[in-house]
């Protein structure tokens, strides 16, 4: 899929004009220099073209202009993007006009040799377009635009589609890339673990926490042609206790963003440090991807340094099974980003948790399983009653749901019904995926009568 990226120096719009090109609030739109770091990217139709869209963050060659000690890396990041994309939008400034930043930027995206366009944004009025003539200097096509109010928008997009090379014939029919989201801790490894998956410095890390703002989608594949494994990974901000969040927007967006990737997601990656464990922040997120009904896999981070400790995954995943024994469905992966133990098995519990996920439970054999543990094991008498389940119906997937059908719903007991479910997933498996019972009363044909 082709790449159009978004470029400039900071707070120029070009976050504003990812959003409105996209049609939805995705990057972070702050009166701040420095808000977007990493590339934040989403597939977009570009009149009538499905392409990969990329929001830089604001180039800036004196730490001056944005006080952002990753400066440098953000400058990386925009220019790698310049670097795959297709076309280039260069996002200026109408207001303020031309400055030496700007032309600096223009000159070095130009000497790139990719297809470039010029957005004069902040023309919000027709009476403002004038503001847009004074960029045609440079030579390029320059379009006057509002990101705030979506004057000239569309011009720019169709004349960005054009300039993009032909669509190559497995563009169209490409499946759906299975969309994996790395939530966790601050600096518990989700950024080091995308680039280690894509052999490349993809996002910003850095020992800093809070440097991930933004969710920053990441295509990712296996294989080529037909039978490729596609992959959209989602680098999320780390979740920060409510104590120690700031009170700015920037925090409060990234949390949002965050709980966001979460709910859209196929699969939730749970990112924990070994050196800490499982804090309580570690459940409180886990509790997230529960409340979101997302199929899981949980990975421990940085086992390179915990094995010098003497701990083994046994030892580890005992305890760790035991102080997050609300998720016990999840599988669990000791890996280091660093030297690369266990990257690909992390892959493969990924796909184990969105296969599960979508699992088909026929009915015959949900039936049978839920009727041999029920003769195993009787439900517990509840005010002189026993529950009785008299059929069973998967009613949904991803997450899996399954109707009982019982003779009073009150009857059940939260132990009864994880022992059914421990019936359940023990005949399918299930692995990394939630499932949820929902009960419904049913009387028994002839019952009413008597």
């Amino acid at each position: 899929m082709e790449i159009v990226s978004l470029a400039g120096r900071p707070n120029t719009g070009k976050s504003a004009l990812f959003n409105r090109i996209a049609g939805k609030r995705i990057a972070i739109v702050f009166d701040q220099p420095g808000v977007t770091r990493d590339r934040v990217t989403r597939e977009v139709d570009f009149a009538g073209r499905r392409v990969m869209l990329a929001d830089t963050g604001g180039m800036a060659f004196d730490r001056a202009t944005t006080g952002d000690p990753l400066d440098a890396e953000t400058r990386r990041q925009a220019e790698i993007a310049v670097e795959d994309s297709a076309v280039c939008i260069l996002v200026v400034d109408a207001r303020e006009g031309i400055t030496p930043l700007d032309e600096e930027i223009i000159s070095r995206t130009r000497a790139s040799g990719k297809p470039c366009l010029l957005a004069a944004n902040k023309c919000d009025t027709p009476a403002d377009d004038w503001r847009a003539q004074e960029f045609e200097c440079f030579g390029l096509k320059t379009f006057a635009v509002s990101a705030e109010h979506g004057r000239g928008v569309d011009a720019l997009v169709s004349a960005a589609a054009a300039l993009l090379p032909p669509p190559a014939p497995e563009e169209e029919s490409a499946a759906k890339p299975l969309r994996v989201a790395i939530v966790g801790r601050p600096n518990a490894g989700k950024s080091s673990y995308i680039n280690r998956l894509l052999d490349a410095p993809r996002v910003i890390v850095s020992e800093t926490p809070g440097t991930t703002r933004d969710s920053v989608e990441v295509p990712f594949s296996i294989g080529s042609g037909p039978d490729a494994r596609r992959y959209t990974l989602v680098d999320t901000a780390g979740l920060k206790p409510h104590t120690k969040m700031s009170k700015s927007s920037v925090d409060n967006f990234s949390l949002f963003r965050t709980e966001k990737a979460i709910e859209e997601c196929d699969v939730a990656v749970l990112s924990i440090d070994a050196s800490a464990g499982p804090t309580m922040q570690d459940k409180r997120i886990a509790s997230k991807i529960i409340a979101a009904k997302r199929a899981c896999a949980i990975l421990v981070q940085k086992w390179d340094l915990a094995q010098g400790g003497g701990m083994t995954e046994t030892k580890a995943a005992e305890a760790l099974r035991a102080m997050m024994p609300f998720m016990p469905y999840a599988p669990i992966v000791f890996c280091s980003s660093k030297s690369g133990y266990n990257i690909r098995r992390s892959i493969d519990a990924i796909d184990r948790a969105a296969a599960s996920a979508s699992q088909p439970l026929p009915t015959g054999m949900l039936n049978n399983a839920i009727a041999k543990a029920a003769k195993k094991t009787q439900p517990p008498m509840v005010r002189g009653r026993r529950l009785k389940i008299y059929y069973a119906l998967q009613t949904g997937s991803n997450p899996q749901t399954a109707r009982l059908y019982v003779n009073d719903p009150s009857l059940a007991t939260p132990a009864y019904l994880a022992y059914i479910e421990k019936a359940v997933r023990a005949r399918f498996g299930l692995e990394g995926a939630p499932l949820s019972f929902i009960l419904k009363r049913r009387e028994r044909k002839g019952a009413a009568a008597k």
